[in-house]
């Protein structure tokens, strides 16, 4: 995981929708991200398989009763597409990294590390409390 730099960065495209915790909700999430991201032009890999995997992160870590999780897409100059993620869960942070020699992840925990592999960056930020933000930055190219 990246630590996030403040770098101040112009919006040139936003979107926000909350969502369900639900399979369904995560599904929906992976669909919308690829129509947005069709409409501004984007390309839509890797950041479909991102959205994908927070998305199924948030309803399967960050579940809580009743509560969903909402999905935003931003994408900034100098073209970079910032992808977040924030359920209700903040008491439960993603593992910053794997120790070394550790023992491999079982039928699951594969996830965060196909994020690291296919973002610039990624990280989670606290609050506002009770939630979390799991966050992952592309560099879309000139």
């Amino acid at each position: 995981m990246n630590q996030e730099t403040v770098v101040s960065r112009t919006p040139l495209h936003q979107y926000s929708v909350p969502l369900s915790a639900t399979r369904r909700g995560a599904r929906l999430a992976r669909l919308l991200a690829a129509e947005q991201l069709e409409a501004w032009g984007v390309p839509l890999d890797p950041a479909r398989v991102v959205v994908a995997e927070l998305a199924a992160n948030a309803v399967l870590h960050g579940r809580v009763a009743g509560r969903g999780f909402r999905l935003g897409l931003t994408v900034t100059a100098p073209r970079t597409l910032r992808i977040e993620v924030t359920d209700p869960r903040g008491n439960q942070l993603p593992p910053q990294k794997r120790a070394a020699g550790g023992a491999e992840p079982g039928e699951s925990g594969y996830g965060l590390l196909l994020v690291g592999e296919l973002a610039d960056r990624w990280g989670v930020r606290t609050g506002p409390v009770p939630c979390k933000t799991v966050w992952a930055e592309l560099d879309l190219g000139r």
